[in-house]
């Protein structure tokens, strides 16, 4: 009996002094990967910003308009509101009266491209092309040459993105706001939606080609204002971001800066962008 509570308290010890090296040593390192926290601000795509106050940006894309794009600064004006306008550089060549107006009233002025075609689907050279012309006619029109792309139709790939921004400087500016004016629901679809959809930070898109989406710009504009909302260009908004707390998940109204493009839309004529 003594030889075996000998061998047992001997077992017991081993016991105890391996579980002591093992556990009460160095701590283990943690399986786990600790990821960076997410919402990290995109320097290059933006669909919204995350903004302390209500401000937000009206984008109005595919012109100008001889006949719509001027009721519509008419309009903006009367409000004493500024706009950013992503204009395609056929149309500035035609009208490049209308775009240094736009500009000399407080207006952004953005590339658009030269002809509305799918970036995604296209040479770099031929992107390039687009790009350049439309940058070229701009810069004739009010002088300075744009900062700020938004892709037609939001159809864009990440490589793209990327020496675009590197070769011109531009920042990738899509949309959390989409009414489709393009498929003319009518003047007061298209203010429902928007009113509808627009948060702080948001940044709406619309175009001044359409006359419904002309015609429902006053109330909608009315409506925003009654709402609280203050109206700015993308380029002041985006100097408004600031950064989205990271121990709390996102609210209705806390809209993340990075942007996340919309798929290109299937059909062919007039899609949103």
């Amino acid at each position: 009996m003594l030889v075996f509570r000998f061998y047992f308290i001997c077992f017991a010890g081993l016991i105890a002094t391996l579980a002591f090296a093992t556990g009460n040593g160095s701590p283990r390192q943690s399986s786990e990967k600790h990821e960076p926290p997410s919402g990290t601000k995109d320097s290059i795509t933006f669909s919204s910003v995350h903004v302390d106050e209500p401000y937000i940006a009206l984008t109005f894309d595919d012109g100008p308009s001889a006949k719509l794009t001027p009721k519509l600064l008419d309009l903006l004006a009367t409000h004493h509101i500024k706009a950013t306008f992503f204009v395609i550089g056929e149309n500035v060549a035609e009208h490049p009266e209308i775009v240094a107006r736009a500009a000399r009233e407080g207006h952004e002025i953005g590339n658009h491209s030269w002809s509305h075609p799918y970036f995604a689907r296209m040479s770099d050279d031929n992107v390039r092309s687009q790009l350049r012309r439309t940058d070229d006619a701009i810069r004739s029109a009010i002088g300075i040459r744009p900062t700020l792309l938004r892709p037609p139709y939001g159809s864009i790939t990440a490589r793209e993105k990327r020496w675009i921004h590197d070769e011109f400087g531009y920042r990738i500016i899509l949309w959390d706001v989409d009414p489709y004016d393009w498929k003319r629901p009518g003047p007061a679809v298209v203010r429902n939606r928007i009113l509808k959809e627009t948060l702080r930070g948001s940044i709406i898109l619309s175009h001044d080609i359409h006359p419904g989406t002309i015609e429902a710009m006053p109330s909608t504009l009315d409506a925003l204002e009654a709402k609280g909302f203050k109206f700015v260009t993308v380029s002041e908004l985006l100097r408004m971001a600031t950064p989205q707390p990271s121990h709390t998940p996102p609210s209705s109204e806390s809209i993340s800066t990075s942007a996340t493009p919309s798929p290109a839309p299937t059909q062919q004529p007039s899609p949103s962008g």
